[in-house]
């Protein structure tokens, strides 16, 4: 086999579609992570099909980003939303429309990276169908989820034995932090094949834009001490735990002191019903005329938001990586940061920003504090922020990594090719 005429990868991301609007219900860190790997893959030469479950009739079935990256919208299911954890029941259906349409294009995938434990089950039987070589990508890991929330979803056991068995037959799991490949080791299984290649951001757009600029683009005062939060409105997010700690500041109560709950829409699913709650947190607290809710913000627009902030807050209560902290890193913003998972490895505490007790609203509002006040240091901070992430966390970077990953393994499957059953 000519490895040069096999240079064609399936990415796989059931429920995070590549090509959606960054934001919306459904649409976070993974969307991204996908989107930009095939995209910086594709320039790398390999040809990049991205497969996504169809979720809306006005959907297109095929998008194309670049020459050799496009997205793929296969049906599962009724074409509507569905919430993540009610997806799984439709995952066989998903696999039969990947396989026709490997068999209308005349395509069979050798390689495939599932992203997502609903992925893995989907690359799973696409191993056992046709011989295809793994890759996985966990995003987020139910054995540490469930830890932390209150109501333990029927899906649950599912997950947690798909989890195990992707890790013990994958060709390879990628940890997007050394922190998630402990857990992995700890709370899932021994066995298996891990790399740690950490996700990414594009450098070239963060970081475009300084501070003054992007104030003066946002009609924000230059003199505002500016608190930032980025992301979808979900209880795990801990966008309440950042607004109490605004609450608990010294500087409450001056006049220039903002905060800004970037993400989310007011309607619909769990995304609107958090939305309401924090707003109504936001308002027993007295801080409505300091607080902002800009909705979701144009791809466009994010780097000014980033680069505007003082501080970017990133409070959730679990994070296998934490892509908000890199962006905002890339945008000279120091980063306060729940002290969980990846955000131990994106984020170096007294030298990129501070890393918080998670939940924990006092410690919160003490490392906000300590940014606020301290202009020189957060200048200090901002700049030590965007050379770890030059350093560390580029698109470019991460797609080489991965890259070389699956040479190697395409030579392997060449060396000792597996059988497909069937």
């Amino acid at each position: 086999m000519n490895l040069a005429t096999e240079q064609r990868i399936a990415l796989i991301s059931v429920h995070g579609d590549p090509a959606i609007e960054i934001g919306k219900e459904e649409a976070g860190g993974q969307n991204v992570y996908v989107r930009h790997v095939g995209e910086a893959l594709a320039e790398l030469g390999w040809q990049v099909d991205m497969f996504t479950r169809k979720v809306s009739v006005e959907q297109e079935d095929i998008v194309w980003h670049s020459p050799n990256c496009r997205t793929i919208r296969l049906k599962a299911g009724d074409v509507d939303f569905v919430p993540r954890d009610n997806i799984f029941g439709h995952l066989p259906e998903f696999v039969e429309n990947f396989l026709k349409f490997q068999e209308d294009n005349g395509i069979i995938y050798s390689l495939i990276h599932t992203n997502y434990w609903l992925s893995s089950w989907v690359g799973m039987q696409l191993r056992q169908k046709q011989g295809s070589c793994i890759v996985h990508t966990y995003h987020s890991l139910g054995a540490v989820k469930y830890n932390t929330v209150k109501t333990v979803p029927l899906i649950a056991s599912t997950r947690l034995g798909v989890e195990k068995q992707i890790l013990e037959t994958a060709q390879r799991i990628v940890a997007t932090s050394p922190q998630e490949e402990e857990h992995m080791r700890t709370l899932v299984s021994t066995k298996g094949s891990i790399d740690v290649i950490p996700c990414g951001t594009d450098i070239q757009r963060f970081g475009r834009v300084d501070r003054k600029t992007a104030r003066n683009e946002l009609g924000i005062n230059p003199q505002t001490k500016l608190v930032m939060y980025v992301g979808r409105f979900d209880r795990r997010k801990g966008i309440e735990t950042l607004v109490r700690a605004v609450g608990q500041s010294k500087l409450l109560g001056s006049e220039n002191f903002k905060l800004i709950i970037c993400g989310g829409s007011r309607a619909g699913h769990s995304d609107g019903e958090e939305r309401d709650r924090i707003e109504k947190i936001v308002a027993e607290l007295g801080m409505t005329q300091m607080t902002e809710f800009p909705g979701r913000v144009s791809q466009k627009d994010l780097p000014s938001y980033y680069a505007a902030a003082d501080v970017c807050v990133v409070p959730s209560h679990y994070e296998p990586f934490g892509l908000v902290a890199i962006e905002a890193m890339a945008s000279y913003t120091p980063v306060v940061a729940s002290d969980v998972g990846g955000l131990q490895f994106t984020v170096v505490s007294e030298e990129t920003g501070l890393l918080a007790a998670p939940q924990n609203v006092s410690d919160f509002a003490d490392a906000i504090d300590r940014i606020l006040v301290d202009a020189q240091w957060r200048e200090q901070l901002g700049q030590a922020a965007r050379k770890r992430v030059e350093n560390k966390f580029s698109w470019e970077g991460v797609a080489m990594q991965l890259s070389e990953l699956y040479k190697n393994l395409l030579h392997k499957s060449v060396e000792q090719p597996m059988v497909a059953n069937s």
